[in-house]
């Protein structure tokens, strides 16, 4: 551990601390993470009472050596873009390696300098591809056949193609998702009036999960639950703003289907026991084609899915023995947190990268398109399957945090200022000296 004796020194101190809990914040973290982790910096490298705000669009530090100095205070704007879980787990490691003095100030600025500017490692087709994927997986895990699935595809493939265009021109998310869930549902509409065999409400279904993945779900749950309101009001409201843009879009396609004539009614029901197989490997397929998609490193992709065909499988289960969905999904995140642990620890990858890629495949994407439908019918019924939606989706980022609380031990080693600063850490170090074997392996 380090002494911080010279301006200059503290000055990069701090920027590190700063650049560290960008890259943390911009890739989903929750602000305990991210404060606890900037703090944890700070004190390792000798910097006492080092103040850390964070807040969505922002990170403050600020850091007095004497009552007597001035302030020193430093701010940086967080630039949201596509998440990245290879650079997630990087910096993750650099972090680590710091703090279990592997590596100096030096060489952990010149490691996350090198992290920020490299780019994503992998190549664009390969992202969309694995979209079309993710629709695929979604289409087998709500009941549909594999017509249903190809159809899903190919109008996952057409959004994520889409997607990449209007991000280029930095148009806002909203237009983005709109733009989405409109060629979702002209795709099924069109699939309609061709006579497609393929059931046109469990295509949309598929691709509102799709439009819904990434979203910061968790990571809102998270700083609600820790008492962090002000992030977490500012994240629902970018996940409920995307939402409705998906709303609209899919809402304008069922829309021009009916002028057209073609019925595009709601015809969804959950899956029977008897589709387990199919929903286990769809939700399998949409978990570790979704984690591909985020440039989750490789070592990790099929434990994803291993993790989330078995809860799909459970939530399906439970689901059809005529219990509260909200209560199944509880129960299939819970065992999503508790099982992704050790399965992060032995993948040497964190925590929230294996519970975002293994939670999408459950979002309530047929619940919101039956909400849609039945409003559209002038069905006030729609109005209670779009808060049954909320409340599925609230259960699962609750779900997977209780889940992390059962399985993450709090050891003695655990520094005392990430105790009080965050709950379950769901990226960031936990025990910095006892990895240094991990680390040296690595290596």
């Amino acid at each position: 551990m380090g002494a911080v004796d010279t301006p200059r020194r503290t000055l990069r101190t701090l920027d590190l601390a700063l650049r560290i809990g960008e890259t943390l914040l911009a890739n989903g973290a929750g602000t305990a993470d991210v404060q606890a982790t900037m703090s944890s910096i700070c004190h390792h490298l000798g910097l006492r009472g080092t103040y850390v705000d964070v807040t969505y669009v922002m990170l403050t530090i600020i850091h007095q050596h004497d009552l007597d100095e001035v302030p020193l205070a430093l701010r940086r704007n967080v630039q949201h873009r596509e998440t990245d879980f290879e650079d997630l787990t990087d910096v993750d490691l650099v972090v680590s390696r710091l703090l279990a003095d592997e590596i100096d100030l030096d060489e952990a600025r010149r490691q996350i300098a090198a992290i920020s500017t490299r780019g994503h490692p992998r190549p664009r087709w390969s992202v969309i591809a694995s979209g079309g994927l993710v629709g695929a997986g979604i289409a087998l895990l709500i009941g549909g056949d594999w017509i249903v699935a190809l159809i899903a595809a190919v109008a996952a493939w057409l959004i994520e193609v889409i997607r990449h265009r209007m991000a280029r021109r930095r148009l806002p998310e909203f237009y983005i998702q709109v733009a989405g869930g409109l060629c979702a549902s002209l795709l099924a509409v069109g699939a309609a009036a061709l006579h497609i065999p393929a059931n046109p409400s469990l295509v949309i279904s598929a691709n509102i999960v799709v439009l819904l993945a990434g979203l910061g779900f968790i990571g809102a749950i998270q700083d609600a639950l820790t008492g962090y309101y002000l992030t977490a009001g500012a994240r629902v409201f970018e996940v409920l703003l995307s939402t409705v843009g998906i709303i609209v879009g899919v809402s304008t396609g069922l829309m021009a289907g009916g002028m057209l004539g073609v019925d595009v009614a709601n015809q969804t029901s959950l899956p029977a026991l008897s589709q387990l197989p199919a929903v286990i490997g769809g939700a399998a397929l949409a978990a570790m084609a979704f984690a591909h998609s985020s440039y989750a490193p490789w070592r990790i992709i099929v434990p994803v899915g291993l993790i989330a065909g078995p809860a799909a499988g459970l939530i399906t289960a439970i689901g059809n023995t005529g219990l509260d969905r909200s209560f199944a999904a509880a129960v299939g995140a819970i065992a999503i947190g508790v099982v992704s642990y050790p399965v992060s620890r032995w993948g040497r990858v964190p925590t929230l990268v294996v519970v975002v890629s293994a939670i999408v495949p459950m979002l309530p994407g047929l619940t919101i398109y039956r909400s849609l439908s039945q409003l559209a019918e002038e069905n006030l019924s729609g109005i209670f399957q779009g808060i049954t939606a909320g409340g599925i989706a609230v259960a699962l980022a609750a779900g997977v945090i209780f889940g992390e609380y059962i399985a993450q031990p709090l050891a003695r080693e655990t520094r005392r200022l990430e105790r009080r600063l965050a709950g379950p850490r769901l990226v960031g170090p936990f025990r910095a000296k006892s990895r240094r074997r991990e680390l040296k392996h690595l290596s």
